[in-house]
């Protein structure tokens, strides 16, 4: 009885202390940590992660197995304990791998046709069996396939579409502002902003769950945020998922060319400049092609047990080491690719090997503190994000360490490689409170805090801290500043445009000579305070009102108070 009564008041205490101690933790002498992140051990750790001992770190891979023994090994040299299932380095994330072979022909006016993988399209099955048939199956443009009640904006409009096959449009509808259309309107879709209604991921889901067999994305550039080499390159080739995944699936899944997509309306007496302008109707309702498709998949399927690599920290507070900050970064990347001529190796030297060096340059320096934060730290190098967050998305549904007990997530995606800023982005600004502590430790270093650049691109669902996001837990992506010190005004931009152009997920994406690692070390050193200070306080971090991921951590709080 008196212990039970000891535990319940230590709880109580905790819990009060959410919202009751004072909000700023005593200032910490950090130097012995941030002098630990250096330009020569980041450069070090990235290179040897994008090296092609590495095989492109692929999951299911010997390169795998390489990858995460070496990031054990350094997690063990730096004094941290395992953090994973059952006392281990590892969490086992079982994974299917399939690779899909999709013949895919329309019938149209008594003509049928085979698009041509992948010229056309790009297409698998998220089915987990050797086969897979569609037989004259309608297509249907369904226009941008949202259904988002908080704007009054159904595409659907109650049109079955169960036994069909699906055509949208990527991103969100880019709504004019009534007063002035040379300007979204930011009351629809966040205007310039992309929702989570413009991912990919929200379209087939919400596809599947209308009962649509397929769904087909039409591809464009500059609404996608990537060109079409980078649909081929991620697609095309062996994709995972996780092991029997929840929910309804759809039987093919894919993306059509712009100019597949063109032709295709065009040949229906239409144009794709016609139908985007429909879809941008708010009393647009699906229309049928007039088009049926034949597909047939063949999958090559494997199980595997991939894994999150784990390592925690444990706080120095009797009362808060219960209690956790987690820090991630995706060791994964592409692997190799055998049918390609020349260089086979995925590298992801940006994407994301510097990340992952990241996360152990963190880790250094939190290893040499002469005293560790109140809270515990997990460093969590999580697999499978190129797959579709994976990792985070199996952490998030199994996590080792409670999630009500999670105070935040921190995640890293890609470093600056190009030097010194005089700013700093977060990646959805404004959503959380933990936008403090980046613009306090920024107003130290001298920098100021702006909202990510290109908010098109819809980059916050597009990284790791997104399944902690959903799962409740505030969460906190940055991304290099755009004002780079001595350099034009544009340099950033030009910087971004080429690396999304010459090297995103291509063999390409290499540890270049020129990189300037100065600007990503004092990045990291912001990090670790951000960390420290996030690690320390005894106020958890909040999202803000009108956030989308508030109501779940509202409901966790209640259940600890």
């Amino acid at each position: 009885m008196i212990r039970w009564l000891k535990s319940c008041l230590c709880l109580l205490a905790i819990c009060s202390g959410i919202h009751r101690l004072p909000v700023h933790a005593a200032p910490r002498d950090l130097a012995a940590g941030t002098g630990a992140i250096s330009t020569n051990s980041l450069l070090a750790r990235t290179a040897t992660l994008a090296s092609d001992y590495f095989e492109g770190r692929g999951p299911g891979t010997r390169g795998e197995e390489r990858t995460t023994s070496w990031l054990i090994d350094q997690f063990r040299a730096l004094g941290l304990k395992p953090g994973g299932t059952n006392g281990s380095w590892v969490q086992e994330v079982p994974m299917v791998g399939v690779k899909s072979e999709t013949r895919l022909s329309l019938k149209h006016a008594g003509r049928s046709e085979s698009l041509v993988f992948p010229q056309d399209f790009v297409s698998w099955s998220p089915i987990q069996r050797g086969s897979v048939s569609v037989q004259d199956a309608e297509l249907v443009f369904v226009g941008y396939g949202v259904v988002a009640p908080e704007y009054n904006w159904d595409d659907f409009k109650g049109v079955d579409v169960r036994g069909k096959i699906v055509v949208m449009l990527i991103n969100d509808p880019p709504l004019p502002d009534p007063k002035d259309p040379s300007r979204l309107d930011d009351a629809m879709f966040r205007g310039k902003a992309m929702t989570y209604y413009g991912r990919w991921t929200y379209k087939y889901e919400i596809a599947a769950a209308r009962g649509a067999v397929g769904a087909l994305i039409i591809h464009e550039t500059q609404p996608a945020a990537y060109p079409w080499f980078v649909v081929v390159n991620s697609w095309g080739r062996e994709r995972f998922d996780l092991e029997g995944p929840a929910g309804p699936q759809l039987q093919m899944a894919g993306w059509l060319s712009l100019e597949r997509a063109q032709k295709l309306l065009t040949s229906v007496g239409t144009s794709y400049e016609q139908a985007k302008r429909q879809a941008l109707q708010r009393d647009f309702k699906p229309i049928p092609l007039g088009i049926r498709a034949d597909v047939v998949v063949t999958n090559t399927l494997r199980h595997i047990r991939s894994k999150n690599v784990l390592a925690r920290l444990d706080g120095s507070d009797r009362r808060l080491r219960d209690e956790w900050v987690v820090v991630t970064a995706h060791w994964d990347h592409l692997g190799i690719d055998p049918t390609r001529s020349g260089d086979t190796i995925f590298n992801g030297a940006a994407d994301n090997a510097i990340g992952t060096a990241g996360l152990l340059e963190l880790a250094t320096g939190f290893a040499r503190l002469p005293k560790a934060p109140r809270r515990s730290l997990l460093f969590a190098a999580v697999t499978g994000e190129e797959q579709g967050l994976l990792g985070a998305a199996y952490y998030a549904a199994h996590p080792v360490h409670p999630l009500d007990r999670t105070v935040a997530a921190i995640n890293m995606d890609g470093l600056n490689t190009w030097g010194v800023t005089r700013d700093i982005a977060i990646v959805g600004l404004g959503n959380s409170t933990l936008d403090d502590h980046v613009q306090a430790v920024a107003a130290r270093q001298g920098r100021t805090v702006r909202a990510e650049p290109n908010p098109e691109k819809g980059i916050f669902y597009r990284s790791d801290h997104f399944e902690f996001a959903k799962a409740g837990v505030p969460a906190l992506y940055l991304k290099a500043g755009v004002e780079f010190v001595g350099k034009p005004a544009d340099y950033g931009t030009r910087k971004n445009d080429e690396f999304t152009e010459r090297d995103y997920h291509k063999v390409s994406d290499e540890v270049k000579p020129d990189w300037d690692l100065s600007g990503a070390v004092e990045d990291l050193r912001l990090l670790l305070e951000v960390t420290d200070r996030v690690s320390n306080e005894s106020r958890w971090p909040e999202w803000r009102p009108g956030t989308e991921f508030k109501a779940r951590r509202d409901e966790m709080l209640k259940l600890l108070r």
